[in-house]
């Protein structure tokens, strides 16, 4: 019946194009692929081969690399297993086991702040080769450890592809701030992230949607297996995402904006003020409409910015291509006033560091997500594809609501004995930042 209303309602109105948000690098904070099955190429054993992945053909002369790879890797991200899998409990009790002797022994020592590549030579490669050898990427003593060669980068890659960076085996100044976090933060990482798995431990036969923020990835999990993994943005660290449970009940498409406080308060306000000043109306440029108490509409000349008058009103905007809800919002209770959503501007999800929301979600190839959701109500992705190109407005419940969680784990362990670090996004780990400056 729901699948039928898609089709038939998505024939009725003419296509529109995407555009891109008029909002981005203006005022407004949007806000609010399968390449494996788990890690396996990713293992310390002596059939690890990273190389056997395509990353990138870079000019190792110039110190560049491939940007292409970059946006592709960070936007389509390996499926991998569960983050909250019960099975990586026990797996990231054995990675605690295994730090506390790294630990024991001295840890790593820091490598320097210059940058490297395959090809190079000198201290400063033997320094890298020392540094991954006492982590465990790098298993095999080499007779030259201070020649960049192909194990060495090799090595590299998997360091970067566990700790939430972009595989390149190029030592950039992002993978030297991460390569030089002590082994007694990483170990206090993941003693922290084993409490925090501790607490969904009962996930194993259940059909649900994760958040991990750190990541700044979703994950569509039914049945301890990774359906599909998409690329999200999270809240910036002065706006944060919040720790919640709850579950995914109604889907907008092509939906009404509604700007939530965070956003009036911090964004349009301090805009309307300043586009006042100028003789510019911020309302009238962006398409947002404003309503009093008692839902009137009003006439933009008519409010005063710099007055308490823009604090009691509401606004709004309408479904288009200027839209930063994009054509899809799914909709969750919480006391945080946030939301997943999709979004017109997609370059951020081609992007390493993807904390640049005002606490929502916005999720790469949402239209995958939202049919996993819906299939049990026999929608399908081609019917969410239509409805997307109509761009008509329809809400639709969810008739078997989605457990849904948004949890912040940065350090823990999958069943293969691989063992994953992120940044401390908002520095809960307390490590202090050493752990959040990449």
């Amino acid at each position: 019946m729901i699948a039928a209303s898609f089709s038939k309602s998505s024939r009725s109105l003419a296509a529109t194009a995407a555009a891109a948000l008029s909002f981005a690098g203006t005022f407004l904070v949007t806000d609010c692929a399968q390449a494996n099955d788990g890690n396996s190429w990713l293992r310390f054993g002596p059939t690890s081969d990273t190389t056997s992945f395509s990353y990138g053909s870079g000019s190792y002369g110039s110190g560049s690399y491939d940007r292409q790879f970059v946006r592709e890797w960070e936007a389509n991200p390996p499926r991998g297993y569960p983050t909250l899998s019960p099975a990586n409990i026990e797996a990231t009790k054995q990675a605690i086991k295994r730090y506390e002797g790294i630990v024991a022994d001295g840890g790593w020592k820091p490598i320097g702040e210059k940058e490297l590549q395959p090809g190079t030579n000198g201290a400063a490669v033997a320094e890298l080769y020392a540094r991954l050898r006492a982590s465990g990427h790098l298993r095999e003593a080499s007779s030259y450890p201070d020649h960049f060669g192909t194990e060495l980068e090799a090595a590299v890659k998997r360091f970067q592809a566990t700790n939430g960076l972009t595989p390149t085996g190029i030592v950039d100044k992002r993978t030297i701030a991460a390569l030089n976090v002590p082994a007694v933060a990483r170990l206090k990482q993941l003693k922290a992230g084993l409490n925090r798995l501790r607490e969904y431990s009962g996930l194993a036969k259940k059909k649900y949607v994760v958040v991990n923020i750190p990541a700044a990835q979703i994950e569509a999990v039914d049945s301890d297996r990774v359906i599909s993994r998409h690329t999200g943005v999270v809240g910036k660290p002065e706006r944060q995402t919040p720790i919640l449970t709850s579950t995914i009940h109604e889907m907008n498409f092509n939906p009404i904006w509604r700007l939530p406080p965070t956003v009036v308060q911090k964004d349009l306000i301090p805009k309307g003020r300043q586009m006042q000043a100028a003789g510019k109306d911020v309302l009238v440029k962006f398409g947002i409409d404003a309503y009093d108490g008692n839902g009137r509409k009003l006439d933009p000349e008519k409010i005063k910015w710099n007055s308490a008058m823009p604090n009691a009103l509401s606004y709004s905007q309408q479904p288009g291509k200027d839209n930063p809800l994009g054509f899809l919002k799914i909709n969750f209770h919480n006391s945080h006033s946030v939301y997943m959503h999709d979004t017109p501007s997609e370059s951020l999800f081609g992007r390493n560091f993807r904390a640049a929301s005002s606490g929502c979600i916005r999720v790469s190839n949402i239209e995958k997500l939202a049919a996993w959701i819906l299939e049990d109500q026999g929608v399908r992705l081609d019917d969410i594809t239509a409805l997307k190109k109509s761009g008509e407005r329809k809400d639709v419940r969810v008739r078997k609501p989605v457990p849904l969680y948004f949890v912040y784990i940065t350090a823990w362990a999958t069943e293969d004995g691989v063992v994953q670090f992120r940044r401390d996004l908002y520095q809960r780990d307390g490590v202090g930042d050493t752990a959040s400056a990449y």
